[in-house]
């Protein structure tokens, strides 16, 4: 890919590290956020995961009944609901990406995404020790080993792009954003394009993963 957006040079290294440490913070706050949960709250998201885990340990439906079986045999409409939740994140950064004030919100973005993932680790590790650990190796890490990597470059790329228009605008520097502004769009629909096979792999993989960990956890319960 040419222009600012030439994922692999040097030049965006250090965008590169800053929002990695970003992300890295967010899972650390996240993950340290659980020992913020009063017990109530704690017994509440416990009751949640029981309900979610006899969809896939046993013969009864969690999530509103929908087991395992059901999960894989949804078809389009839950790939759909998938993609939208993960599309929605690469949505909103071009979006802000597109104008020099949402540059922070990107980074928030990026804040907040490591905070979820590390609030879900940390509440079942925390819970469940070993096992919770293999149940978030098997519920979590499989799709965000390519939804944050994405979601990274995606981030990158609309902040090369919100320095670009500082310098072309604010500084009136010469020049046009108009290749810019394309690669940037193409990066954003690429990204698109693989959250909805990491969709495909949710709707028709991670069950039979989730059906496979969920009694261990079950029996810890």
């Amino acid at each position: 890919m040419t222009g600012v957006f030439r994922v692999y040079t040097k030049d965006l290294l250090p965008l590169y590290l800053f929002v990695c440490i970003l992300f890295i913070m967010g899972v650390v706050f996240g993950a340290l956020l659980v020992n913020a949960l009063t017990l109530q709250q704690k017994h509440d998201v416990g009751q949640y995961v029981n309900t979610f885990l006899s969809g896939f340990g046993g013969s009864t439906a969690g999530l509103g009944g929908t087991g395992a079986a059901e999960l894989r045999t949804a078809g389009a409409g839950a790939v759909w609901d998938a993609f939208g939740a993960h599309a929605r994140w690469v949505f909103f950064i071009w979006i802000l990406g597109l104008s020099v004030v949402g540059v922070p919100l990107i980074l928030l973005l990026d804040f907040l995404k490591g905070v979820l993932i590390g609030f879900t680790v940390g509440y079942l590790a925390g819970q469940w020790s070993w096992d919770g650990i293999v149940f978030a190796i098997v519920s979590v890490a499989p799709q965000n080993l390519v939804v944050v990597p994405a979601i990274i470059v995606c981030s990158v790329a609309a902040i090369s792009f919100s320095l670009l228009l500082v310098r072309s605008r604010l500084l009136h520097r010469s020049g046009t954003v108009k290749q810019p502004l394309a690669s940037f769009s193409l990066t954003a629909l690429l990204l698109t394009g693989l959250m909805l096979a990491v969709s495909l792999f949710e709707v028709y993989v991670s069950p039979g993963l989730l059906q496979w960990a969920a009694p261990m956890l079950l029996d810890a319960v």
